[in-house]
């Protein structure tokens, strides 16, 4: 084959692989991705959804009686805390807060535990698309707290799937062995 014949069939070899390749990730792609790997989509571990999938009002209150919280209990936590932050991102007034984090976990009625695991994907969706409709400004703006935000749903996720484990209704075919 002639040179000039290789080099144009490797410049439309690297014009389609360009083509094929991920744009540069953004700092918006990066924390969308981390809202979203803690929400519902399955990643490096158990995304919330996930974590709470198939938990009956029984299993969520439960607790080990060494003082950990509940699922039910963990799951309202987080409700609150993201609810308080799109609150804010939104330029909304947050739910009252009395400045006793201990108080954010109590709210939890297993009789409404459908509700709660409903109100949970709902906050988080709309955390999502807040995030998704921010510009450049925004963005700069809550950065961090977004980053927190996720570092936060991941920790509290982590100790749902750690009390199911103690509590036996654990499947770890859903991710954590």
């Amino acid at each position: 084959m002639k040179p000039v014949v290789i080099l144009l069939m490797l410049a439309a070899s690297l014009q389609s692989f360009a083509q094929q390749a991920k744009p540069a990730p953004t700092l918006k792609s990066i924390l969308l991705e981390q809202l979203r790997t803690t929400h519902n989509e399955k990643d490096w571990f158990v995304p919330a959804n996930i974590a709470i999938e198939g938990i009956t009002p029984d299993q969520a209150k439960w607790t080990d009686g060494s003082g950990n919280h509940s699922i039910g209990q963990l799951t309202v936590h987080l409700i609150f805390w993201n609810s308080q932050q799109l609150a804010k991102m939104k330029g909304l007034p947050p739910p009252k807060f009395s400045g006793d984090n201990n108080e954010t976990f109590n709210s939890f009625d297993a009789a409404n535990w459908p509700a709660t695991v409903k109100q949970l994907d709902n906050v988080l969706t709309d955390l999502e698309k807040t995030v998704e409709a921010f510009d450049d400004a925004q963005m700069n703006k809550w950065a961090s707290n977004i980053a927190h935000i996720g570092a936060h749903n991941a920790y509290h996720t982590g100790q749902i799937v750690y009390v199911r484990k103690l509590q036996g209704s654990w499947n770890p075919e859903k991710g954590v062995k």
